[in-house]
C-alpha cells in the first residue's frame, strides 16, 4: 500500500476522526475510490465520507478530467490520504491493487463515464484510473462501477455491450437514476450498500424469506383529512435494507413513510392499518415466511364513520369523532402460520426501565411473538423521525439485550444478529 504521509508532522489527518463515528460494517476495509470526469464527481466526497464513517479506509485515484471537475485537495480533505493524480516512479496502481498482501479490498469506479467504462472494458490504460482498475482485475481485487452520462450516451448499444461484457467478467454496476435525460449517479446510500454487501456482510440470511412492515399508516376523517402518528418508517426501512444485504428475500409492506423504500425489496403499499393488515395476512397466506418483523407505527385507532365528503370549517363550531380500535396486526400472525418467527415492535413514552421491559413482554406473550424490541420514544435520539435509535430487546424467557443509542442501521443489524441466533436459517 502507499506510504501516505500526511504533512506538518501529524501522523493521523484530522478529517479521519469521522471514521467508524456510525458504525463498524467496513472496519478495516481499505477503498480505492476512482473518480472520473462526470460533473457526478462533486458527489464523491460524499461518498468518500459515508464508506469512512462505517469503518472504512479510503484513497482516492483521479483521472485528468476529473481534477478539471474537483480539485484533488477537496478529496485528500474528504478521506485524509494523499490523492492519486498521476502514476510516478513509486507505481501507485500496483501499490494500491497490485498482487501483494496489503492490497485495497475494493476499487469503486464512481462516478463512472462512458469513455471510462468502455476503456475499462476494452483493457486501455491511458489514465490513473484506467490503470489501477486494471491492475484490480489481474489481483482479482473487487470491482463495483457507478455510471453517471447524458441518457443518450447510457444508451449508446457500444456501451450496453461494453457492460454486459464488464458485468460478465464479475464487475458490479450501481444503477445509475434515469432522471431529466440523464444517467445520473446512483444515491449514495445505495453505493454504499454495494460496497456493503460486497465486503462487510455474511450472507447469513441467504434462502430465508421475510416479510417486514414499516412506516405510519392513517385513518381517514373525511377524504383530505386523516389521523396519524409522527413515525417516518426510517427503523423498518433500515432493517429490510439490512435483512437483504445478508441475503434475505424480504417483502416490505409499507405505510406513508418519509424514507425512501429499498429498490431490492418487493413492496406493498398501503395507507391504512386496515391496508396493511389485509396486505400481512395475504402474504402469510399464499407464501411461506420464515421470520415477520412488525416496526409498522400501525394507527391503533379510527374512526368509526368516516365522512364521505370534506367537512367544512365555516359550517361547524366543532367536530365530535367517534373512535374504534383498530385489528392488531401482530395479533394475527402466529394464527395463520404459527411456524413464522415474528418479532413484535412496541414504542413507550417515559417509563422507567423496568416498566418499560413488563410492558413489552407481556405484550409479547399476549401477540405469542418469539421477540419484542422496545424504545422509549420520549428520550432524545430514540424518537419518532430521528436517525437513531435506543431499543430494548426481549425473548420468551424474558432477557433483555440492551442496544444503545446508534444509527438506526446500527441498531437494525443487532437486532437481525439476535434473529439470527434464534433462527438459524440453512
Amino acid at each position: 500500500m502507499i506510504n501516505l504521509e500526511v504533512e506538518n508532522g501529524l501522523s493521523i489527518h484530522p478529517s479521519k476522526d469521522i471514521i467508524s463515528t456510525k458504525g463498524e460494517q467496513l472496519k478495516g476495509k481499505r477503498i480505492v475510490l476512482c473518480i472520473t470526469g462526470s460533473v457526478a464527481a462533486v458527489q464523491s466526497s460524499e461518498i468518500a465520507r459515508m464508506l469512512m464513517r462505517y469503518g472504512a479506509e479510503v484513497f482516492s485515484v483521479m483521472s485528468p478530467m476529473a481534477q478539471r471537475i474537483v480539485h484533488p485537495y477537496l478529496m485528500e480533505w474528504a478521506t485524509g490520504n494523499t490523492v492519486v493524480t498521476e502514476l510516478t516512479g513509486k507505481i501507485e496502481h500496483v501499490a494500491l491493487v497490485g498482487e501483494h498482501d496489503e492490497k485495497a479490498d475494493l476499487v469503486l469506479v464512481a462516478p463512472a463515464t462512458a469513455n471510462t467504462i468502455s476503456k475499462i472494458a476494452c483493457g486501455i490504460d491511458d489514465t490513473t484510473v484506467t490503470s489501477v482498475v486494471s491492475t484490480a482485475f489481474g489481483s482479482n481485487t473487487p470491482i463495483i462501477i457507478v455510471p453517471a452520462m447524458h441518457q443518450s450516451m447510457y444508451n449508446h448499444p457500444i456501451l450496453t455491450e461494453n457492460v454486459k461484457k464488464l458485468e460478465a467478467l464479475g464487475v458490479e454496476f450501481v444503477g445509475p437514476r434515469i432522471e431529466e435525460g440523464k444517467a445520473k449517479i446512483a444515491e449514495t446510500e445505495l453505493i454504499f450498500d454495494a460496497v456493503i454487501r460486497k465486503l462487510a456482510v455474511k450472507q447469513d440470511f441467504s434462502g430465508l424469506r421475510m416479510l417486514v412492515t414499516a412506516g405510519p399508516t392513517v385513518e381517514h376523517i373525511d377524504p383530505i383529512r386523516v389521523i396519524t402518528n409522527r413515525s417516518s418508517g426510517r427503523m423498518g426501512v433500515a432493517i429490510a435494507e439490512e435483512a437483504l444485504n445478508r441475503g434475505a428475500e424480504v417483502t416490505l409492506v409499507y405505510g406513508l413513510g418519509k424514507v425512501a423504500s429499498p429498490s431490492r425489496a418487493c413492496i406493498i403499499s398501503v395507507e391504512t392499518t386496515e391496508q396493511m393488515f389485509e396486505a400481512v395476512v395475504s402474504e402469510l397466506e399464499s407464501k411461506k415466511y420464515d421470520v415477520v418483523i412488525a416496526v409498522a407505527a400501525a394507527a391503533d385507532w379510527t374512526v368509526e364513520k368516516p365522512y364521505s365528503r370534506k367537512v367544512s370549517t365555516h359550517k361547524l363550531d366543532s367536530l365530535n369523532l367517534k373512535l374504534k380500535p383498530t385489528e392488531k396486526i401482530i395479533n394475527r400472525v402466529k394464527k395463520v402460520n404459527p411456524e413464522t418467527f415474528l418479532v413484535a415492535f412496541r414504542a413507550e413514552y417515559k417509563l422507567p426501565k423496568k416498566k418499560l421491559i413488563e410492558s413489552a413482554y407481556q405484550r409479547l406473550l399476549q401477540a405469542n411473538a418469539d421477540l419484542i424490541v422496545v424504545n422509549d420514544v420520549s428520550k432524545k435520539g430514540s424518537g419518532f423521525g430521528t436517525e437513531t435509535n435506543e431499543v430494548f430487546i426481549i425473548d420468551g424467557n424474558k432477557k433483555v439485550i440492551h442496544v444503545s443509542l446508534a444509527p438506526k442501521k446500527v441498531v437494525a443489524n443487532k437486532i437481525l444478529d439476535v434473529v439470527n441466533e434464534k433462527v438459524k436459517p440453512k
